[in-house]
């Protein structure tokens, strides 16, 4: 009889905080294909124009790159795709991501949420940039520098390709710093206090980071090391105002 009276619970009725560990798991399995597809179709559409962009790479190359293997052309048309396809999907994963974390969120983060997205595309490029404009020619001038008039150069592409993967894509991940610090301190994981407390530390491991990709000059560092500081700085003067925002929320409610 009492199953009579109450009303069976509907998709639309269900909260998702009540969903079993299965069904977390379920959800992000779900997240993670759709995230998967979506790196798989735009490696496809940059493996179009792959040809185009690797000209476009090398513009600036005196010499013709190497080939050591017949198979090697491959791996570098793969690892350029790739590179276009991370890029792509970024905002799609950050965009999975917050639909998972949702029901954890306070409501009215829509908007929030559409903005940190865009931003995270926008900031995850202009590290792209920082280490493609910046701070790969700047390394590669100094290799060069040290081998002239000692050795015969000669690049394999495999190996050039390599070598400025690791001088680019690592920044558009550091550059995430902002936004990663938001998402974050949204959570309740970090505060402005705790970062401020860490400055030290992080100062530290970011020195070494960047001392470790730079050349071993003064210059270098500090063309690398400043914007890191920048970004750290910046971060926690933005984890401040999120955080008094969400502490100027509840005051806000309680006197309407």
């Amino acid at each position: 009889m009492l199953r009579k009276l109450l009303p069976l619970p509907t998709s639309s009725t269900v909260n998702p905080n009540d969903q079993s560990a299965i069904e977390h798991l379920e959800e992000m399995r779900k997240r993670l294909i759709r995230t998967l597809i979506a790196f798989l179709v735009a490696m496809a559409a940059a493996f179009i124009y792959v040809e185009e962009i690797y000209h476009w790479l090398v513009r600036g190359m005196q010499q013709q790159l190497v080939l050591l293997g017949p198979s090697e052309v491959m791996w570098v048309y793969m690892i350029i795709a790739g590179v276009v396809a991370v890029t792509v999907t970024l905002p799609i994963a950050a965009y999975q991501v917050w639909r998972f974390v949702q029901p954890a969120l306070p409501e009215g983060t829509d908007r929030s949420a559409t903005l940190l997205i865009s931003v995270i595309s926008v900031l995850f490029v202009a590290g792209i940039c920082f280490g493609y404009f910046v701070l790969f020619p700047m390394v590669l001038q100094f290799m060069q520098r040290m081998a002239e008039g000692e050795f015969q150069t000669m690049y394999t592409a495999q190996k050039y390709f390599t070598f400025m993967i690791h001088m680019t894509v690592p920044f558009g991940f550091l550059f995430e710093m902002p936004a990663i610090v938001v998402f974050l301190t949204k959570l309740g994981i970090v505060n402005p206090f705790r970062l401020a407390k860490l400055r030290k530390s992080a100062y530290f491991l970011l020195c070494i980071v960047a001392v470790t990709i730079t050349p071993p000059d003064v210059m270098s560092d500090l063309i690398v090391i400043v914007p890191l500081f920048l970004l750290y700085e910046i971060s926690v003067t933005i984890s401040r105002f999120v955080y008094r925002k969400q502490l100027q929320a509840p005051q806000a409610e309680s006197s309407v």
